[in-house]
């Protein structure tokens, strides 16, 4: 029998569940054994002494148990911590509140520091230690416990959260394999995430190598080092070596080689002006090649909507993404938060010169950083221009770059739905009806 069949006669008995993936050397093995979770850990209930302070524990749904002080800059927890529990290296921690990410909580096991103190309102658990952590941890993260607390959830959760005890949680089922097994799926999970972590570290090192030589590549605009307001520069610190001596970058303004416009948006309450075929571009899509929204011929004609062309570059003038600029990477019509610009010198240029100057441009810009920008803002900041020669050059350099950290992003990507799909193959599908 195989496993796939196995697993259907056994998960309607309610005896025993068979992943849907299992490793050659145990296929032919029993199915996973439903258990109480009380017969394999217990409650942690030690208490903070003196000294224990320092090392104050968050949860975090993202980085798991992290250092109040390294987390966030600063310890948050009261001056009183007497009554925090003290856990150490593999206990698990559960916040029964729900998030997006975690309709039923967030379970972590501290796996980053040897030892430290969490808030009560955190139910702690330790594993007997025949249990092997890195499993159980990544049983959690893989929602197969979902439907065990789905039927703890009482109706008077207030606030997201739902009032779990650490007993309530204690009691109830898991499936487990053997040890075997459980070391098994560890180690596979473990070396998928080890992957995933080396290509993201891989993916920022791009970034930030492409950070540091857009420093070098193009000139500083005015600033003030030392109480001392020093002018910008008008040539970059780094020339390919065939521009090495060729002079001054010119000043010029946005405005000055650029044609510009915005766009608007149809009526939302007609439905005859959406669903059509002309891609509508938003603030947070000016470098995605899809967009969610799409005008009719009808939605385009009565609005202020305005088409733009593949290659445009486009400037997001409106709220948290207020600032990004970019290529145009398909024909579609923009909305009043996007500013067209089609420029008389290289539009791949300007797009990476005012990428590079964001940060700056919100700064003498917006004040405070909040705020949005303008097309008349956007047209009357100085930027200085080298031939086009030159400007082709940095172009190309900048934009080949980018091509490879997107291409190394999709490998990540990649990686990560490789994981998720493993995550979902090795681990019994478990129904509330089981649970």
């Amino acid at each position: 029998m195989s496993s796939k069949e196995k697993s259907s006669a056994v998960a309607g008995s309610g005896a025993a569940l068979v992943p849907k993936l299992r490793f050659p050397e145990f296929e032919e093995r029993d199915g996973w054994k439903e258990i109480p979770l009380q017969k394999l850990a217990r409650p942690v209930t030690d208490r903070a002494t003196t000294g224990d302070a320092d090392n104050v524990l968050s949860l975090s749904g993202e980085h798991g148990l992290v250092l109040q002080s390294e987390y966030f800059g600063k310890k948050i927890a009261g001056d009183s911590t007497d009554r925090y529990l003290k856990i150490r290296k593999d206990d698990f921690v559960y916040n029964d509140r729900t998030t997006k990410a975690s309709s039923f909580g967030t379970i972590k096991r501290l796996s980053a520091h040897a030892g430290g103190i969490v808030s009560p309102i955190y139910k702690c658990f330790r594993f007997q230690s025949s249990e092997n952590p890195a499993f159980w941890e990544w049983y959690f993260e893989s929602g197969s416990h979902d439907p065990a607390l789905g039927g703890l959830v009482n109706e008077g959760a207030r606030a997201g959260r739902f009032n779990i005890s650490v007993t309530q949680f204690l009691s109830t089922s898991a499936w487990r394999p053997d040890e075997a097994e459980q070391k098994k799926i560890a180690d596979c999970l473990d070396s998928a995430d080890a992957l995933i972590s080396a290509q993201g570290r891989k993916v920022e090192a791009l970034r930030a190598h492409k950070k540091g030589l857009m420093q070098q590549l193009f000139p500083r605009p005015e600033r003030v080092e030392n109480g001392i307001k020093i002018p910008a520069e008008t040539q970059p610190r780094l020339r390919f070596p065939e521009f090495e001596g060729a002079g001054e970058w010119e000043p010029r303004t946005v405005g000055s080689v650029c044609t510009s416009f915005s766009g608007g948006t149809p009526n939302t309450s007609n439905p005859e002006f959406y669903g059509g075929d002309i891609p509508f571009i938003r603030s947070a899509e000016i470098g995605k090649e899809t967009t969610e929204l799409f005008l009719t011929r009808a939605g385009l004609e009565n609005s202020a909507a305005k088409l733009v062309k593949k290659g445009d570059v486009l400037v997001a003038l409106y709220g948290a993404n207020s600032g990004d600029v970019a290529i145009g990477r398909i024909a579609g019509a923009i909305n009043q938060a996007i500013l067209c610009l089609r420029s008389s010198e290289n539009g791949a240029f300007l797009s990476h010169f005012l990428t590079h100057r964001k940060d700056w441009i919100i700064a003498k810009y917006i004040q405070g950083g909040q705020g949005n920008l303008s097309g008349e803002i956007v047209k009357s900041i100085g930027l200085v221009f080298p031939s086009p020669t030159e400007q082709q050059r940095i172009a190309d350099c900048l934009t080949s770059l980018d091509d490879l950290i997107a291409a190394e992003t999709r490998k990540l990507d990649t990686l990560k739905t490789h994981k998720k799909g493993l995550m979902q193959q090795l681990f019994p599908q478990v129904a509330e009806d089981d649970a």
